[in-house]
């Protein structure tokens, strides 16, 4: 195998196969050791390399799914899909993604569960939604921003815990509960707009009536 630049190229490198091992490991150093003889690298290497543990095992694999994701979807490539389609196929291209590592999917969601990596997860969690929120094309810079990312961050989550227990054909249940998830934040970001828009732009019945009433000259 191509001889990794840094450390953190190592990690995205290996992270795959410790996902694959973590099925039957755990997120836990035998994974690690595993994975580097299934590629051929140094396991010592390997295991400084993630000597921050199980987080930094699942951070690595998080990250390495987004690198894929925008490397088979840039932002052009679906820019002719409705905002709804760019996002379910964003969602949709991250779970294929993992779809043969649902055991270390589960394994690796305990883990974050835990209340000592919430601040990591929550930060891995955002980084995602960020990445699928600038593929769809999202340029706010507003406070729009943050909550179109905490809604989407909150929504993958739940997805997936959905996804991890679904055994319905074609994993059919999970991409219902994405639809109408993605339709709940289409509705959200419908009515906000409304909501926030200038009021010399919002109808105003006393203003309808009072031009009826002074017509302009």
């Amino acid at each position: 195998m191509d001889q990794p630049a840094n450390l953190n190229d190592l990690r995205l490198q290996l992270a795959p196969a410790i996902a694959d091992a973590a099925a039957f490991d755990g997120w836990s150093e035998a994974a690690v050791r595993d994975a580097a003889a299934a590629v051929g690298m140094n396991p010592e290497a390997a295991l400084f390399a993630f000597s921050g543990g199980a987080m930094q095992m699942i951070e690595a694999w998080v990250r390495g799914v987004d690198a894929a994701m925008q490397a088979a979807l840039p932002a052009n490539q679906i820019a002719t899909l409705k905002i709804r389609e760019r996002i379910r196929t964003l969602v949709q291209f991250r779970l294929d993604a993992i779809a043969h590592q649902k055991e270390a999917l589960r394994r690796a969601l305990a883990i974050m569960a835990l209340p000592q990596n919430a601040p990591r997860t929550l930060a891995l969690g955002w980084s995602s939604a960020d990445a699928m929120w600038r593929l769809a094309g999202d340029t706010a810079t507003d406070y729009n921003h943050y909550t179109k990312r905490l809604t989407l961050g909150s929504i993958y989550a739940a997805t997936l815990a959905v996804y991890v227990n679904d055994s319905s054909e074609d994993n059919a249940d999970t991409k219902a509960f994405l639809d109408r998830r993605i339709e709940g934040i289409m509705k959200f970001e419908k009515a906000k707009a409304q909501l926030l828009r200038p009021r010399d732009e919002m109808f105003s019945p006393a203003r309808l009536l009072g031009r009826l009433r002074y017509p302009a000259r």
